[in-house]
């Protein structure tokens, strides 16, 4: 069988956050919740971690956590660059980064066969890996991927407003994923959809993505001709605009190009978009090393 590769976006800014969050310690050992999701990925069967990240951050991370992980799986990283792009434009004045499609198409010599791509500040749980190993082990149709999908109610810490994919469900296959602002109004729970479309309620049972798919390598096609369309329209649209993997991703179930199956998880997300979640996932891990989900040294033989 293929090796089963994870791909991990860490190029993002974390300006919400206050900082380099992918390397920010989550417990009294000194991990970070990528550490958590390497250990999980690699006792679900996956054999190789991928880590997107711009390169200035190379040394950081290497010195981070990457020393500490190369004897565990093999390590591979990625570069995420401002300057790599299909077109001839001036990008001085951009800052942020161009979005997840680029980011997993600089993966693209790392992968040699079915991956999983998560984000790196996004602790997924034991069963999301299991789930996705499952999945790509069971599955060899082409241009058929799954999304692990979670229930609104479980990827939420507080009452602030969050950004999720709302996904339409037909049997098991995701039909559509609206990336929507979500927040609660009284007793309500209303998405707001970031392309200006009407706002509409969900219910705390209603399934969102969290950015975890599980795709074989011809999703690298996909992903290609999105990016390289993008390129194709206005410049000052270029230049203000990001190009975002479930936006491809949507874009393509309507085109009929895909099929995206639904494989829930049941494990709790936990995450860090605000400083003020920190404390909230210390507290959670310490849980899950009472419940011995994990050792209390993670990597303990």
């Amino acid at each position: 069988m293929e090796e089963l590769t994870l791909v991990v976006m860490a190029a993002g800014m974390g300006s919400r956050f206050g900082g380099l969050k992918q390397i920010t310690p989550v417990d009294e050992e000194g991990n970070f919740i990528i550490d958590y999701s390497v250990f999980d990925a690699k006792e679900a069967g996956f054999q190789k971690v991928v880590f997107i990240i711009k390169e200035e951050n190379e040394s950081i991370f290497k010195n981070t956590i990457g020393n500490r992980l190369k004897d565990k799986i093999k390590v591979s990283y990625a570069f995420q660059k401002q300057n790599d792009i299909p077109k001839n434009i001036d990008i001085k004045n951009r800052v942020k980064p161009w979005g997840t499609v680029q980011a997993i198409l600089a993966a693209k010599p790392f992968v040699d066969g079915p991956f999983v791509v998560i984000n790196a500040d996004d602790f997924y749980g034991k069963n999301a890996y299991q789930e996705a190993a499952k999945f790509l082990q069971n599955n060899h149709n082409p241009y058929t991927y799954a999304s692990i999908a979670y229930t609104y109610e479980s990827t939420t810490m507080d009452n602030q407003a969050v950004k999720r994919g709302v996904l339409s469900i037909k049997e098991d296959k995701i039909t559509s994923i609206i990336e929507s602002s979500i927040e609660k109004i009284g007793d309500k729970i209303i998405a707001t959809p970031l392309n200006k479309e009407p706002a509409f309620e969900i219910t705390k049972d209603t399934l969102v993505s969290m950015n975890i798919f599980a795709f074989q390598k011809d999703v690298f096609q996909i992903l290609e001709e999105y990016w390289q369309a993008f390129f194709e329209r206005d410049e000052e649209e270029i230049l203000k605009g990001e190009v975002l993997l479930p936006e491809c991703l949507e874009e393509n179930l309507k085109r009929c190009k895909i099929i995206l199956i639904n494989r829930p998880s049941n494990s709790k997300w936990l995450g860090m978009t605000y400083s003020s979640d920190l404390d909230i996932v210390k507290e959670q891990i310490k849980e899950l090393k009472k419940k011995k989900e994990y050792f209390e040294k993670l990597w303990e033989e």
